[in-house]
């Protein structure tokens, strides 16, 4: 599933399918067969057809799944191969070697592509990208412990580049709060401004959640801020400031001084360095997340990390 963001450009960008057409939260993963496939037609001499679904998977059902991505889904898991280094595909992996751990979670993330509509082709193209960026070079971050949440020793750090009018900023923030605060103390997550050009009022809200973090009140403000994101303009910054107890006064004056615009500007810098885009985007460990930050996607690439970080900079092979 492709991240729903909003882009540099346009701002709010649709990059994804409506939420009515993601899969459950609660969707499990697995397999059930089916009905005889192609009926009357005759594959091309030469071609393997994989079936239409695959039975046999122990632990894992894909029966609440349309039939069409079931049939997207096996193709998947016949072609590809598992990351752990086994020479099976993904499909032999899952049935063979039912101790790899690695397997199912590659299986978790094609099976929520697959649901949300994508083509095999396209769910093949995703899992590459998404296993080679843990090969790619990791970015470092300037952390401000006032703008994180969770612990500082934490094994897995996700930085988020965010715009505080980008409504998919606000719907991701309910989802990785909850997952940091239920894993912790694994995980913590980290604010980064990211104001787009075409929200008018996400450089004056970045500034007025610098000037919170500078009062002890980052967090609070933050969540002010999002709380009010169709209704952003100075009065109301100003007066979401005093609700916290903070003067609305001192942070005009803190806004007028151009102190915190650079250092919101700075942020933007950083992120545009790093590849940044479009907002929200997520580091996991200065590796960039490419997939919708679902709670399920969240607790794969987490535990994919362990497992990478653990193995120092490698898969476990099966």
């Amino acid at each position: 599933m492709m991240r729903a963001t909003c882009d540099k450009g346009r701002g709010a960008a649709a990059a994804s399918p409506p939420a009515s057409q993601s899969p459950d939260a609660g969707t499990q993963v697995g397999l059930q067969p089916s009905s005889s496939a192609g009926e009357g037609q005759t594959p091309a001499v030469g071609v393997v057809k994989a079936p239409e679904v695959v039975t046999g998977v122990p632990g894992m059902d894909f029966t609440t799944l349309p039939l069409s991505a079931q049939k997207e889904l096996n193709q998947v898991l016949s072609d590809e191969f598992c990351y752990c280094g086994c020479p099976h595909s993904l499909g032999a992996c899952l049935r063979e070697h039912r101790g790899c751990h690695h397997a199912r979670r590659m299986a978790l993330l094609a099976a929520r592509e697959a649901a949300a509509g994508a083509p095999s082709v396209e769910i093949s193209v995703m899992l590459s990208k998404y296993y080679l960026s843990f090969r790619e070079r990791r970015q470092t971050f300037k952390i401000d412990p006032r703008m994180c949440m969770g612990p500082s020793d934490a094994k897995v750090t996700f930085m988020e580049f965010s715009d505080f009018e980008c409504p998919y900023c606000n719907s991701a923030r309910p989802v990785l709060e909850k997952f940091v605060k239920e894993s912790a103390p694994q995980v913590r997550l980290c604010f980064a401004p990211f104001p787009l050009p075409a929200h008018p009022h996400a450089i004056q809200a970045a500034q007025a959640a610098l000037y919170a973090r500078d009062h002890g009140k980052f967090w609070p403000m933050h969540d002010a801020l999002f709380e009010k994101q169709t209704q952003l303009s100075d009065e109301t910054i100003r007066g979401l400031a005093e609700q916290l107890g903070m003067s609305g006064a001192d942070l005009g004056k803190a806004l007028d001084s151009g102190k915190l615009r650079a250092e919101v500007e700075a942020s933007k810098e950083r992120g545009v360095s790093a590849g940044v885009d479009a907002t929200p985007t997520i580091f996991v460990n200065g590796r960039k997340l490419s997939l919708l930050a679902s709670p399920e996607v969240l607790s794969v690439t987490v535990q994919d990390e362990l497992e990478w970080t653990n193995n120092h900079n490698a898969w476990v092979v099966d």
